[in-house]
């Protein structure tokens, strides 16, 4: 089976594809793909391994040989479904990878924000405990996490791996129920109550048509001023500008983002901007990396070599 990875360089260099390699006869891959790449690149595949490439439905209807779309990743949204379905293509992807991954870095990023690691090294380098009047040279200090509350909005594989680790740092819990949900289900709190009582608030949910904006100028303004919101899901679920302006007026105390609407977002992306021109310190963006760990990376790739195994085996 003649198959075609689009694009590689999504996964970091190490990664090994044997174990895709032994499921197909020929693997070839580019780093990366542009539209118009697409069909001179695959006109002969029958497999296709994709982590962001757009597969749209007039693409697909000039790959004739095409019978597996492989997607590198949970998110589906950047095929045609409904046009594989009708040419019987087959799409499968890849889900449960990285808990491990994302929970870690949601309290990496928590840790730091708590605990200031970062400046209190610094403090040492730069010779301040060492012309301290007394033992220690307090800084900016750091808060426990223990007493703490997280909300959790999406209570999926990933929430879950991330209430696992909040209630081991002694921290409260609280599930959000879905934000226009008529009715709590039980062990849930309503959206806006969980806005409103979290000193921390983790995303781990879809985009859909209704989570999309999610967070945006009302809900922000429920939550506490002292509060830390952390994106690992997907940028859409953010308004960009409303939290820009949360940010400015200290609506709430700090953000961190792995993931924005765009990707890679461009340097007038309004949060960008504003942290590259230092209007706002309390903002932290990361490149779209909580999920990749090299473990998560390579548990990834090993579960699409058993997708097309399963294929397959049909």
């Amino acid at each position: 089976m003649q198959t075609v990875f689009l694009d590689q360089q999504t996964f970091s260099a190490s990664i090994s594809l044997t174990r895709i390699k032994s499921q197909v006869s020929t693997l070839s891959c580019y780093t990366t793909t542009t539209d118009s790449q697409i069909i001179e690149r695959c006109k002969t595949a029958e497999i296709i391994i994709t982590n962001k490439v757009l597969l749209s439905k007039n693409i697909l209807e000039q790959l004739p040989q095409l019978k597996l779309v492989c997607i590198a990743a949970t998110g589906m949204n950047n095929v045609d479904l409904v046009a594989a379905k009708a040419l019987n293509i087959t799409v499968n992807n890849v889900s449960g990878y990285s808990q491990a991954s994302v929970s870690q870095y949601v309290f990496a990023q928590m840790l730091e924000y708590f605990s200031h690691t970062a400046h209190h090294n610094n403090n040492t380098q730069q010779g301040h405990w060492q012309n301290s009047a007394t033992f220690c040279f307090h800084g900016k200090g750091s808060q426990e996490l223990a007493g703490k509350t997280i909300g959790i909005i999406g209570f999926g594989c990933l929430g879950k791996a991330v209430a696992t680790i909040a209630e081991a740092f002694g921290m409260k819990v609280l599930i959000a129920e879905r934000f226009n949900a008529t009715k709590t289900r039980e062990n849930r709190h309503s959206f806006n109550d969980v806005l409103k009582k979290s000193d921390v608030i983790s995303l781990h949910c879809p985009q859909t048509d209704e989570t999309t904006n999610l967070i945006n100028r009302e809900s922000l303004a429920l939550m506490k001023p002292s509060a830390l919101l952390i994106n690992t899901a997907r940028g859409a679920l953010v308004n960009s500008a409303d939290l820009l302006q949360a940010l400015k007026h200290k609506i709430i105390s700090h953000a961190v983002l792995d993931v924005l609407e765009q990707e890679p977002p461009t340097a007038s992306h309004p949060l960008i901007n504003a942290l590259m021109k230092k209007e706002i310190d309390n903002l932290s963006l990361t490149a779209h990396i909580a999920w990749a760990s090299i473990e998560s990376q390579q548990r990834l790739i090993d579960l699409v070599a058993v997708n097309i195994k399963n294929y397959k085996a049909l």
